[in-house]
């Protein structure tokens, strides 16, 4: 699978995340280096979107 790459850019791309799925909380889109599972986890059970279309979109940003 693709690996979800947002170091350096998260501020940036949790900024329009929360444009476009403004019922996301800062818990949802807490992310800890390394533990980029736990946040598509989180991201997948509010969304309910697949991993692999989680990583697309948030690439597309």
């Amino acid at each position: 699978m693709d690996k979800l790459e947002i170091k350096g850019k998260w501020n940036e791309l949790k900024g329009k995340i929360k444009q476009a799925h403004a019922n996301l909380t800062e818990d949802d889109l807490k992310y800890e280096e390394g533990k980029d599972d736990e946040l598509l986890g989180r991201l997948q059970t509010k969304l309910g979107k697949g991993r692999d279309k989680l990583i697309k979109w948030i690439k597309s940003l």
